[in-house]
């Protein structure tokens, strides 16, 4: 069932990830849902609009070019942000419990291991995520 997109009003959205296949999934994705999505390839472009704000979710892949996933949290967790972010979901294939713990000690909501998603279990962990802000 789709949700109203009336209710969906500005709620926005920021996929990093690099991987150009699962970044036009998941925009195509969430887009058909209603949401708004801003899309960053790198972590540099990531951090450059996370703080920007004003985001209901932020997806955040760990391995990206010019600035990984932690460094974005960090800086995101020590350098504030003009408006205020909704939680932060990792989305990542790296299966090493330190990295999974760091991630969730430096702020992120939840990480969840992408070779195991379903693009409905990613738009469901969305919603969860979006609706507990509101």
């Amino acid at each position: 069932m789709k949700p109203n997109n009336q209710n969906l009003n500005k709620r926005k959205i920021l996929v990093v990830e690099d991987d150009a296949a699962l970044l036009d999934l998941y925009t195509e994705l969430l887009t058909d849902e209603g949401y708004e999505v801003d899309r960053a390839e790198d972590g540099e472009i990531g951090l450059t609009k996370a703080k920007e704000g004003g985001y209901n979710l932020i997806l955040l892949d760990i391995m990206l070019p010019k600035k990984d996933g932690l460094e974005v949290l960090d800086e995101l967790k020590h350098g504030g942000t003009k408006k205020k972010n909704g939680p932060i979901v990792i989305l990542t294939n790296l299966n090493q419990e330190k990295i999974l713990k760091q991630t969730i000690s430096a702020g992120a909501a939840c990480c969840l291991m992408k070779s195991m998603l379903t693009p409905k279990q990613v738009l469901h962990t969305v919603e969860t995520f979006v609706e507990k802000k509101l």
